[in-house]
């Protein structure tokens, strides 16, 4: 059923992938003495006082509407729990894969560059959240099967 935990979990799985689009992987880094910002869309810099586009990630923007729609199908697969099992065990392997593709992505974009703690956005925090929403998710999942599977011994 959609009103489970898991539901909610996978829900907001998806949302917090999505939510990469708003907000920044790393941002005022210098890089050839302007500050970069960098976001799964492209790089951003600042030219004259204004933020502007300079570099894009065509693949990375793809991917990343791709793995925020994955919770979101798992979803609604709720009739099958142990395919849902199995698709979170997916997701999660997904999700890590693409969090070390991002994480190459900017180093490859910055360079040289020194970052420090300051320098890391929200965007990296959301990939983390999202790997932990998804192994929530799997569990209750779990938990539901075992209850369904206990409840089938007493008929």
């Amino acid at each position: 059923m959609l009103q489970r935990i898991q539901s909610i979990y996978l829900l907001f799985a998806g949302l917090v992938i999505a939510a990469l689009f708003l907000f920044p992987l790393v941002h005022n880094v210098y890089v050839n003495s302007k500050p970069v910002t960098i976001m799964v869309t492209g790089i951003y810099q600042d030219v004259n006082g204004q933020h502007t586009h300079t570099g894009s990630f065509t693949a990375l923007t793809v991917a990343t509407a791709l793995v925020a729609l994955i919770p979101l199908a798992i979803m609604f697969m709720y009739k099958n729990r142990k395919q849902q099992i199995a698709l979170c065990y997916g997701a999660m392997l997904v999700v890590i894969a693409y969090s070390y593709w991002v994480s190459q992505t900017v180093k490859n974009a910055i360079g040289d560059a020194y970052l420090n703690m300051g320098n890391y956005g929200i965007g990296i925090i959301l990939l983390s959240l999202s790997l932990l929403l998804i192994v929530l998710a799997q569990k209750s999942i779990q938990r539901d099967e075992k209850l369904v599977k206990s409840a089938d011994r007493l008929r």
